[in-house]
């Protein structure tokens, strides 16, 4: 069973640790936007590197190094769209009355160089790996392009839980282009599709006599796919979900003010004694 302990439990740390470090560092102030995207492009530039060498490499080390490289690859976009440097050519908010389809391209606007950047990078990282034997960071990059742009569609149609309080300051003019609802036609439709993925997945790392290089890339890719399918079921369930990244969210709260957590009617519910207190300073949208 260590054979799929320890991806699994790597895959859970990591994505629990790399989403609060871009939380921490998006609610810092925005002068130090530009130290914190020199050091993800540093970290960027070693990880594509890595992703090179390591296409060719079908050892168990190469197998951690590549999907770990296409983790810090993935938190570097995700930190040029919340910090403001690539987002979209429309930075306005969404014009009233919208609808339909041109309520679509206008949403689409709003995060254009956001998606074209994803697309470079997959092209990018699809090049350098090209006839590889390790093909764990092309997989990682693609679960989670295609997983958050499932996301991205739910918001736009609509779930109960938008997290519009995560977004900065600087990009508040893209709740206009959220829907607030209890749930929406292709919700089902992303989950089921996502779910049969990742059974195959499950399956292919459970596969009997295969070698433990094979077990461990296809239990990070499994088990980033359900995490990734928790994330959608965190827009429409009535869960306290912001809660594990609290120890993030301290970065955006002033020293001389009280913090307090982002889940107080979870907490007032289970002590009367305490009533619930406003929640803190908005929050930066977290990457999935």
């Amino acid at each position: 069973m260590i054979q799929y302990a320890l991806p699994i439990l790597y895959v859970v740390f990591l994505w629990w640790f790399s989403t609060g470090a871009i939380i921490y560092l998006d609610g810092l102030p925005r002068r130090t936007y530009r130290w914190s995207m020199w050091g993800a492009t540093i970290l960027g530039a070693v990880a594509l590197y890595a992703l090179a060498v390591t296409a060719h490499d079908p050892s168990l080390l190469a197998i951690y190094i590549a999907f770990t490289s296409a983790i810090v690859l993935w938190g570097w976009v995700e930190m040029s769209f919340l910090m403001g440097f690539l987002t979209g050519s429309r930075r306005d908010r969404c014009p009233e009355g919208a609808k339909g389809w041109p309520r679509f391209w206008y949403a689409v606007q709003a995060i254009s160089y956001h998606e074209l950047l994803l697309l470079g990078f997959f092209l990018a990282i699809l090049g350098i790996t090209w006839g590889g034997s390790n093909l764990v960071g092309l997989y990682t990059f693609l679960i989670l392009w295609v997983m958050r742009t499932s996301t991205k569609l739910n918001v736009f149609f609509g779930v109960r839980n938008l997290n519009e309080e995560w977004l900065p300051d600087h990009l508040r003019y893209l709740e206009s282009y959220f829907r607030k609802r209890p749930m929406n036609v292709f919700f089902p439709v992303s989950v089921t599709l996502a779910m049969a993925v990742a059974v195959l997945l499950v399956q292919s790392a459970l596969a009997s006599g295969a070698s433990l290089q094979h077990t461990a890339g296809m239990t990070f890719l499994a088990m980033l796919m359900l995490l990734a399918i928790l994330e959608h079921w965190f827009l429409v369930l009535p869960l306290p979900s912001q809660a594990l990244w609290n120890w993030a969210l301290r970065s955006r709260i002033p020293e001389d003010a009280e913090f307090v957590p982002i889940y107080p009617r979870y907490q007032a519910a289970n002590d009367p004694d305490k009533t619930q207190a406003p929640g803190p300073h908005p929050l930066p949208n977290r990457p999935a």
